[in-house]
């Protein structure tokens, strides 16, 4: 992707999320607070300057109440998709420099279920902590990893292994001895009947 084609995408990603943000009736200052994203990154997403990492995607998200790729204004009603090597947003873990970054090969705004690859090289930042709804699986394409989730231990994955769980365990990655890998990621968001339901308890 050229940096042309960045800065039209950041300023089309901006765009959504004030969209989202304006039909929630709610205030920048009201987002971040529940989202935990500063007012100021905030403000950097929504004129474009910045482009939201998968975490800040994510807690963004769930506080405007829609999936992850409604974040994402790449909007299509095709039955069949094609995402060829090479195609497909970059995405990165964290915002920081040194994150690794995925490729979303399936994140849409009307799609409960989103697919991302992650080519992770040895020195990228990748054990930042997750926890998000729905359920989730990790299979692991090359290398080794350590899939931590948060009251279960660490299990190591080798390549053909994968590992599933709920998605709302807090759960991390990291590259074992140092290698690279190459990981998918499948995520099934709730419905959004489900997500609307009222929680008893």
């Amino acid at each position: 992707m050229t940096t042309e084609e960045e800065t039209a995408l950041n300023a089309r990603i901006g765009a959504a999320v004030r969209a989202l943000r304006e039909k929630s009736g709610l205030s920048m200052r009201e987002l971040s607070r529940r989202s935990g994203v500063s007012q100021p990154f905030l403000s950097q997403i929504e004129r474009g300057v910045s482009a939201p990492s998968m975490i800040t995607t994510y807690r963004l998200a769930e506080a405007l109440g829609v999936l992850p790729g409604a974040l994402l204004p790449v909007p299509t009603t095709a039955q069949v998709q094609v995402v060829r090597a090479g195609e497909g947003r970059g995405i990165p873990v964290a915002n920081r420099p040194d994150a690794a970054v995925g490729r979303a090969l399936l994140m849409e705004a009307a799609n409960a279920l989103e697919i991302i690859e992650y080519r992770v090289e040895p020195g990228q930042y990748l054990a930042e902590w997750f926890d998000l709804p729905g359920e989730l699986a990790v299979y692991l394409i090359e290398g080794q990893l350590d899939v931590e989730v948060a009251g279960h231990g660490v299990i190591r994955l080798g390549p053909g292994d994968l590992v599933s769980h709920p998605a709302p365990l807090p759960h991390r990655w990291h590259l074992v001895d140092d290698g690279p890998a190459r990981v998918l990621l499948a995520i099934a968001h709730p419905s959004e009947d489900t997500r609307r339901a009222p929680r008893h308890g």
